[in-house]
């Protein structure tokens, strides 16, 4: 099977995201940049979807009667600190998808815009730099400083 589409297959999963495909990309000799490319376009790929998803499946939820009333506080919730973080929301998203710890990937990062009710375009962006960023950090982590010059 081509390493790229594998690569690209992983980059789409919610446990692997672009951070296991990375290492894998690093683990099967494929050079930094291209693998980079695809690894960054598959993990962002399912990002608007996540987002729209993610907006109709919360309001469903607060309508069901017996776990309505939970997420319906969880949105007011989310709906407040929305509004208390303000202007750099998105600025906390894109570092939230950026850190490359387990559970803060694209697909949780979405999940958090749409709590909490981010305009998608800019959700999207805020979410696709962090995507970049923390490929860049796994790109170093994966092949080394130097390993990864001489890649590119």
């Amino acid at each position: 099977m081509n390493p790229y589409l594998v690569l690209f297959g992983m980059s789409m999963l919610p446990v692997s995201e672009l951070r296991g495909a990375i290492i894998y990309a690093a683990a099967n000799g494929l050079p930094f940049l291209p693998s980079y490319l695809v690894a960054v376009a598959g993990n962002f790929l399912p990002v608007c979807f996540l987002i729209l998803f993610s907006k109709r499946l919360l309001g469903w939820l607060s309508t069901l009667p017996r776990v309505g009333g939970f997420f319906r506080r969880y949105l007011q919730r989310a709906n407040e600190k929305a509004l208390s973080i303000g202007r750099y929301e998105l600025l906390g998203v894109c570092l939230f998808v950026a850190v490359p710890l387990p559970m803060t990937g694209a697909w949780t990062g979405s999940v958090v815009a749409a709590i909490l009710q981010l305009r998608l375009k800019p959700a999207a962006a805020a979410i696709l730099c962090g995507i970049c960023i923390s490929g860049i950090v796994m790109g170093v982590l994966s092949y080394g400083i130097t390993g990864l010059l001489s890649l590119i």
